[in-house]
């Protein structure tokens, strides 16, 4: 499934104020209340996405995620937040969150893409619709807001806001905060910017300072891409066992010409489990061979461990939202 930074897990449980036990709900994603926040500290994101849905079921969460991303201090991203603010222009700053935003989360790609009005700044993150990823993503299209504001030297309002989930209860917060239309049910999760805005230059950009944190950031980047040949050859050899039932960590590892303790440290170390990592072997092995037309669902379904074409069905329709045949389907018409 992957991961997303303690930082907002921490920042949701405190934006809910004292309808929530703040203790508990931190507790049940093995954070300490009193404990320090750490950015780099990671959580599973369906850990992340039921804790906001622990708290739903507590206090009405209509407008938290809007407070929550308007909470959300640049310099509370660490080393990104920083290049962030250096960038000499607005377009500039969201450019390396683009490229470096995989420091933060392994749930969520972003993309700039042209528009014939402006640019947009797309979220792209899969999985079911369910209420808690639903939450993460408005607070996340609220922080990529706020921290535009943060930066600029003018006012920052976009052309638009696209969200892909249909609307709340309410959306008075959601208009007040981003203080343009707002297009729920929409194709993508998005903010609209004029060319004019993006192009706007930065308070205190500096190229000096961008450039020393620049090379920071590939740094830690090339930390994460370090341990790419490991994960690699583990999936490699978790898709080769999954037709024989549920891999074993220690029949992996012991391939990998590692000890069980020695392979689940090195995967640890890097916000990862093998649960997660033999998941998104599953799902990713059903999406390639949903794209070939010669496998049957039946088929499918056993080639990543099912005993069940239901089984499979639900599963796949948990990871991406919609079912094997949909997905099937969707592509082939492309």
């Amino acid at each position: 499934m992957g991961y997303v930074t303690s930082l907002f897990a921490r920042k949701m449980v405190a934006a809910a104020g004292a309808d929530v036990d703040a203790a508990a709900v931190l507790a049940s994603v093995g954070l300490d209340a009193e404990g320090p926040w750490d950015p780099k500290a990671m959580l599973p994101a369906d850990s992340y996405y039921d804790m906001l849905e622990r708290i739903a079921a507590q206090t009405d969460v209509t407008d938290l995620p809007v407070r929550v991303g308007a909470s959300m201090r640049l310099d509370e991203y660490g080393a990104l937040g920083l290049a962030f603010k250096a960038a000499t222009t607005l377009g500039s700053s969201y450019a390396r969150v683009e490229r470096y935003g995989r420091l933060w989360t392994s749930v969520v790609e972003y993309e700039l893409r042209p528009d014939p009005r402006g640019t947009l700044f797309i979220l792209h993150r899969s999985g079911e619709r369910r209420l808690g990823l639903r939450l993460s993503n408005e607070a996340t299209l609220a922080s990529a807001v706020s921290i535009a504001r943060q930066v600029s030297p003018v006012p920052v309002t976009p052309l638009e806001l696209l969200v892909r989930h249909p609307a709340p209860k309410s959306t008075a917060s959601h208009a007040g905060y981003f203080g343009c239309p707002i297009r729920f049910g929409a194709q993508l999760d998005a903010i609209l910017f004029s060319r004019k805005t993006l192009a706007q230059p930065n308070i205190l950009g500096d190229e000096g300072i961008s450039r020393y944190l620049i090379s920071h950031l590939d740094a830690e980047l090339s930390e994460i891409a370090e341990e790419a040949p490991l994960v690699a050859r583990a999936k490699d050899a978790i898709a080769q066992t999954l037709s024989e039932g549920a891999p074993r960590m220690a029949d992996i590892a012991r391939g990998l010409g590692l000890s069980a303790r020695s392979f689940h440290r090195r995967l640890s170390e890097h916000g990862m489990s093998f649960q997660t990592l033999a998941e998104d072997t599953r799902r990713d092995l059903a999406e390639g061979l949903l794209r070939d037309e010669s496998y049957s669902l039946s088929e499918i379904a056993f080639l990543t461990g099912f005993s069940e074409q239901s089984s499979f069905t639900r599963a796949f329709k948990r990871w991406v939202g919609t079912t094997p045949a949909s997905y099937r389907k969707e592509r082939s018409s492309r």
